[in-house]
């Protein structure tokens, strides 16, 4: 068994509305980079990373010229020695980054192809836990107005959802706390709320928003702080009193350690189309048991579904529209507040790659 041939591709999607956050305003569109290994059977693997509307070319070439080479007649079976030799031999341009993004779409395909040989779908070949997952609508609604923000969460709570998550960030934060405090009386108490910043604020900043947060009983404040500061998450977790969920932004098992050991996160969220892969997203997910906390996720929510299904220590799925859906042959569907991964092997993700010719950078 050997891998035969690799194909990248790099699309650009547009977004059926234009999102918004704190640090990357206005979002008119996604970046998907595909990686598609096809071994000597013939069987095929898909992973996929994206980009916030920028960087995907780098991360196609990064792929295509420096690692699919290097990958041409290996054994796919052997992931965790394919996913060292790709990290050390790019390493020293890498270490997080764009690299991290490249071997996640590499290590995902990886992954896909062993689950489709074995015929087994990716939450039972990895663990096997629990397939059904608790999910929430992740809003990227920082600059919508009121009403539409209270309109967006009513169609998600007509699919099916019952958590929800919106962005703060404002230049304002009284801004912030009024609309939590319309969204906790539009919900209603008890309702599972989460609140994220997008790394906007200074650390004293976020201490005095999580204080004023307190009374609305959120879930969680994602990401109030940039992600390297390992200590500020700690002082706003201790000091603001209100559960933190971060991670997203890092890209390696190592700087997870470092935040969780520094008492910075109460829900730790590996990204496996950012950190790595499914490889070390396991790995993290082991760490956080390891601490008694639990594990959720950020974006791709159809590969998500499956490693949240396979560990113990599952909490949350995040799930939001970047545009995929219409280009899935079989988009995750949320019934009464839950996502259940596919028995299809793999991760059982189809593509329309016709569909998606039309958007090919």
């Amino acid at each position: 068994m050997a891998i035969k041939s690799i194909r990248t591709d790099h699309y650009r999607i547009p977004l059926p509305v234009v999102l918004s956050d704190s640090t990357h305003g206005e979002i008119p569109a996604f970046e998907i980079v595909s990686v598609r290994i096809t071994d000597a059977d013939g069987l095929e693997g898909v992973g996929y990373t994206y980009s916030v509307g920028r960087g995907g070319a780098a991360i196609h070439a990064l792929i295509e010229r420096d690692m699919a080479p290097d990958l041409i007649g290996l054994d796919p079976s052997r992931i965790e020695a394919i996913w060292k030799m790709l990290w050390w031999r790019i390493h020293y341009v890498g270490r997080g980054g764009l690299a991290a993004h490249a071997i996640s779409a590499v290590d995902v395909a990886l992954w896909d192809l062993k689950g489709r040989r074995l015929g087994e779908p990716l939450w039972r070949l990895l663990g096997g836990a629990d397939p059904k997952v608790k999910a929430y609508a992740g809003g990227i609604d920082l600059y919508f107005t009121l009403d539409d923000l209270l309109r967006q969460t009513d169609g998600n709570l007509d699919k099916g959802f019952r958590a929800i998550k919106m962005k703060v960030g404002r230049a304002n934060t009284n801004e912030d706390i009024a609309r939590v405090a319309a969204m906790r009386k539009h919900l209603g108490d008890g309702f599972p709320l989460m609140v994220d910043a997008n790394m906007g604020w200074t650390t004293d900043r976020a201490v005095r928003a999580a204080r004023a947060l307190r009374e609305f009983d959120l879930v969680w404040l994602e990401e109030p702080t940039i992600p390297d500061d390992f200590d500020g998450h700690g002082r706003i977790l201790t000091e603001g009193g209100v559960p933190i969920a971060a991670g997203e932004n890092l890209h390696s098992i190592h700087e997870f350690q470092h935040l969780m050991d520094a008492g910075g996160v109460s829900y730790p969220e590996p990204d496996a189309s950012n950190c790595g892969g499914i490889t070390p997203w396991m790995k993290i997910a082991a760490m956080a048991e390891a601490r008694n906390l639990p594990v959720t996720s950020h974006g791709v929510h159809d590969l998500h579904v499956h490693l949240l299904g396979a560990v113990p220590n599952a909490s949350y799925l995040e799930a939001h529209g970047f545009g995929l859906d219409k280009y899935i042959a079989e988009p995750l569907k949320i019934v009464d507040g839950y996502a259940t991964a596919p028995d299809r092997p793999g991760h059982g993700i189809e593509f329309d790659w016709k569909g998606l010719e039309a958007l090919r950078v």
